[in-house]
């Protein structure tokens, strides 16, 4: 009988969590997930980290910056002076999460936020639903992702999606501002 309860324990998590996945990219099951590529260079890491430093510095926004490759694998990080502690697991779990699960951890915040059944996220193994890591996508495969965290999520954000103008073309980046 126990293991019974423990079966459909289980199956019921595997259900949570397929649903979870539909529900979280619907507006995507139209199209192909994004390939992974090539995972990212330190050398480019270490742009997109600088380009958001950048963004963050300009408002003194004290934060935690992480770029993982396209396997959630930390590859670069910088801590600004006077961030909280806290923030620092929590930059690299948003960049984990961007990049395992190929979209922005605001696409898990947002589904969340709809309540009622999509509280099952919260289950969801690896995933962080807060806003602040972006996978990073250079000539459409997924190379790796940046996770900010230090302040509001929104803000947090901002200065991600600021580091990764670090990796487009200029005339993109340009046209992008």
């Amino acid at each position: 009988m126990a293991r019974l309860s423990t079966l459909l324990r289980v199956c019921g998590l595997a259900a949570a969590v397929l649903g979870i996945a539909l529900t979280a990219g619907q507006s995507a099951s139209a199209q192909a997930p994004i390939p992974y590529g090539e995972a990212i260079s330190l050398e480019n890491a270490r742009k997109v980290i600088a380009a958001a430093e950048v963004e963050a510095k300009k408002n003194n926004w004290p934060v935690a910056i992480a770029v993982v490759d396209n396997a959630g694998f930390l590859v670069a990080f910088q801590r600004l002076d006077n961030t909280q502690l806290g923030s620092v697991k929590v930059a690299i779990k948003k960049a984990e999460t961007s990049a395992k699960f190929r979209r922005p951890t605001k696409a898990f915040e947002d589904t969340l936020a709809m309540g009622g059944a999509n509280l099952k996220i919260l289950s969801l193994p690896g995933a962080l639903p807060i806003e602040g890591g972006l996978p990073i996508v250079h000539e459409g495969k997924i190379i790796g992702a940046i996770g900010v965290s230090g302040v509001k999520s929104t803000e947090d954000g901002q200065i991600a999606a600021a580091g990764l103008e670090a990796l487009k073309p200029p005339t993109e980046a340009k046209a992008a501002k």
